[in-house]
Formats: C-alpha cells, structure tokens, sequence
C-alpha cells in the first residue's frame, strides 16, 4: 500500500477520509454512547478524550506500516464527521478484516452498507486483496445485515469467542474473496 497519502473515497452520500484532529470532540460524543459501545469489541465505555487521541495515533501508526487504513466517514453535505470504517490488513495472506461504526443518530439509514461498499471496492480494486472478512457480536443484526446488503456470505459462527466487560459473546463471520466480489458486481451492475 502506498502511505503517501492517506486515500479518500467518495460515495453519493458520504466522504471517506483521513481522521484528523479535528475529528476527536465528534468522536469522542458519538463513540461514547453506551449503544455504540455495546455493539463493538473495542471501544471502552466510556469513551474518554485520551482514547480518541489514541485511537488517532494508532490508526496513523497501522497506515505508515502498511496493515491497516482507517477512514473517518464524513456526510457530504454538512461535513459532519458520523463515524469510523476501515480495514486491518494481512498482507502476508492479500487478507483484510472490515471494521466500522457508526455514531447512533445515523443509524437506519443506510449509510453504513453505503461505506462499507466503498472499502470493499477499494479493497479489492485498488489494494488488490484477495479476501475481505467481518465479525459481528450476535445480537447486532444491523451489522450482520450491512454485510448481507453487500454480497458477503456468513462464514461461520464463533461461539463464546470474544469477552467483553466480563461476558463472553458469539462472533458471526462473513466474507467475501475477490471472485465472489467480482460475481456480485456482476449480478448488481444493471440496478
């Protein structure tokens, strides 16, 4: 991957970009909403200024070494920063695991398939990847029906796979390899 520049792709709807400094009070409101945080595995609750700026740090850390690409997602409209996708990488395997969330007033609106449609492009199209995964804990069925929306196929189920506050959760797998991308762009290009 080139880390020259951080890449930003565009959507009807949305930018994806580069987080920023600026991004940390919005990040810091709407990650920190407890809804948010008990559908992820890693953001803490509560959700404090020093885990933003670490978070920051982090994601510029994953995109210089070339495993990971984080995108602020950004309407594009109102430049409203609502949330966060990206992409940890193998590049050992051409492997990435999709990761996102989105801030609860944004919810049910579509705008997470729409992001995550963006990333599995550039995945497959420009990072040239040849399998893209996502986990969702089981009781998040919006997050499980973002990856449906998109063409990716359950792959599994992970029981009591992950621990969260002292609870241990079952994981749902989806995937999607790059023939399988290239055969649901196939069957959706007319529509």
């Amino acid at each position: 991957m080139d880390t020259a520049e951080h890449p930003r792709l565009e959507t009807a709807r949305l930018v994806l970009r580069q987080l920023v400094p600026a991004d940390v009070p919005a990040l810091v409101a709407l990650a920190g909403d407890e809804a948010v945080a008990l559908n992820t595995l890693n953001i803490p609750h509560p959700y404090q200024l020093a885990d933003a700026e670490d978070w920051l740090a982090f994601t510029a850390m994953t995109y210089e070494a070339g495993i990971g690409v984080t995108f602020a997602i950004e309407l594009k409209g109102s430049r409203a920063f609502i949330g966060c996708i990206g992409l940890r990488i193998e590049p050992r395997f051409d492997r990435a695991e999709a990761g996102y969330w989105l801030g609860v007033p944004y919810w049910n609106q579509e705008l997470m398939s729409e992001a995550l449609a963006a990333v599995l492009r550039f995945g497959f199209e420009e990072l040239n990847l040849n399998k893209i995964l996502a986990t969702h804990i089981r009781h998040n069925l919006a997050s499980g029906a973002v990856m449906l929306k998109n063409g990716m196929v359950k792959e599994g189920e992970l029981a009591q796979h992950v621990k969260r506050d002292g609870k241990y959760y079952d994981l749902v797998q989806y995937r999607l390899t790059h023939h399988e991308y290239r055969q649901y762009q196939d069957r959706n290009s007319g529509q």
